[in-house]
């Protein structure tokens, strides 16, 4: 009888680890993202954050999502790819929401500006100049490339990924049974996420500093992404995801190497992934 017992126990014990760690990846990509969001939106000041991170990480998972279809990996890994979509549109409309108020703020003050005949240093034509630039509003439906991915409202950033969702979904219908191009895919996939990292390693190293890089944030990359990479190991995930888990920790330790080799020309201070 105990032996029974102790066996049940054991598999409610494995349960309950597996259900977590499956948590864990499911939810653990987008934390950092949380005090992101809530800085922004606390400051109304989207400057600091790049929206091409958005987009690399929205088209990263979305092929993640279609070479599930090919590999059928687990389904925690899935849901992930799910949930960082949904994060990254959040992100998206804060800062298109953010930087449209401000955009309105300063053209409303303009207005002020050049509306009142105060002899002020501003001319009338310098100010309906600075005016228009303001008023300028930019959409996908333009089709100008100089905009590309910096476009003014959030229905922009959304057409362009169900086209670029349409698009993948009818190549990978044609070329499912094409196993090369879809483990090629998977490989493209993990290794765009993977490389997240680089702009800011990039960055430190031509600047021989890490001033504005928080060295808290990029220990929880670290430590985020050793778990994730043990999690693709055990769980015998398809070979492009723990190979570029491992270059992604890499990257995160040769990144915080670089606080020891600049330590003497940098000063904490808060700066964002990808930026």
């Amino acid at each position: 009888m105990d032996w029974i017992i102790n066996d049940e126990m054991g598999l409610t014990v494995g349960h309950v680890v597996g259900w977590a760690a499956a948590s864990a990846m499911v939810i653990g990509g987008v934390i950092p993202y949380v005090p992101q969001y809530i800085e922004i939106k606390k400051t109304q000041d989207a400057e600091g954050f790049s929206l091409y991170v958005c987009l690399a990480l929205l088209v990263a998972n979305s092929l993640r999502i279609l070479f599930w279809f090919s590999s059928r990996y687990e389904l925690p890994l899935l849901v992930q790819s799910v949930v960082m979509n949904v994060t990254m549109f959040l992100m998206i409309h804060l800062c298109v929401k953010v930087k449209r108020v401000n955009a309105n703020n300063r053209e409303h003050a303009l207005r002020v500006m050049t509306d009142t005949d105060t002899g002020a240093s501003i001319s009338t034509e310098a100010g309906g100049s600075v005016l228009k630039r303001v008023r300028s509003r930019h959409y996908l439906n333009d089709l100008d490339f100089k905009y590309f991915w910096n476009w003014t409202d959030f229905q922009s950033y959304l057409d362009f990924m169900l086209v670029v969702w349409a698009v993948g979904a009818a190549i990978t219908y044609l070329m499912l049974s094409v196993l090369w191009f879809m483990e090629s895919m998977g490989f493209v996939a993990v290794f765009t996420e993977a490389m997240l990292g680089a702009p800011q390693f990039l960055r430190n190293f031509k600047n021989k500093s890490t001033y504005g890089m928080s060295i808290h944030m990029v220990i929880m990359w670290t430590l985020g992404d050793m778990f994730k990479t043990g999690y693709f190991i055990v769980r015998k995930a398809p070979s492009q995801f723990w190979i570029c888990g491992t270059l992604q920790v890499s990257l995160d330790i040769a990144i915080l190497s670089q606080v020891w080799f600049y330590r003497k020309n940098s000063k904490p201070r808060d700066l964002r992934r990808g930026d």
